[in-house]
């Protein structure tokens, strides 16, 4: 039989429709900078169609990591300031109000998995909605452009990562579950 180390995982809660896992501070740590560099990465991998008026955000999928890892609210906000700094050319507006949609994203995606009422595949609405409605009030500002003609745009390109935010969620929800009931 072995022995749980006092650094491993362990549920803490959990009900029809939440399933939380409890991390010591250093795990924490490591995950969220293992998330933000994965941001980051895919940012950069994917930057030729991820800024500008026509946005494809794959790595705003990751969003969907706080339903399951709360913990990460903040560092996924922080993630795409640091995208938004990194590698977006439209300065501290810009970089700022990234920041903000990405807290208000990764937040309500929390608080959609913790009510027991809401289905889990409505995670995907805060990464289609928040930054395809929100971000354009500065982008129509920064790029003299109508605002509904960004909000459109950019909600065509968040819908590709709401739906690998679902699917990224339920693969790894189903996973956990499997590694629960070993």
């Amino acid at each position: 039989m072995q022995k749980k180390s006092s650094t491993s995982a362990t549920k803490s809660a959990k009900n029809s429709n939440t399933t939380f896992l409890t991390f010591n501070i250093t795990q924490k740590l490591a995950i969220s900078g293992i998330v933000i560099a994965l941001y980051l990465v895919t940012m950069n991998l994917t930057q030729s169609f991820a800024f500008g008026q026509y946005q494809v955000r794959i790595a705003t999928s990751l969003y969907a990591l706080s339903a399951i890892f709360p913990f990460l609210i903040l560092p996924l906000g922080l993630s795409n300031l640091l995208s938004n700094i990194m590698l977006g050319s439209l300065g501290f507006l810009d970089a700022f109000g990234g920041l903000i949609a990405g807290l208000l994203t990764s937040y309500f995606v929390y608080l959609i998995k913790k009510s027991p009422r809401i289905p889990n595949v409505l995670i995907g609405l805060p990464i289609l909605l928040i930054p395809g409605l929100l971000v354009p009030i500065w982008l129509s500002y920064l790029l003299n452009l109508p605002y509904l003609v960004l909000a459109v745009s950019l909600c065509v390109g968040q819908f590709f990562a709401a739906i690998v935010g679902v699917i990224l969620h339920q693969v790894l929800e189903k996973r956990l579950k499997t590694n629960e009931q070993k």
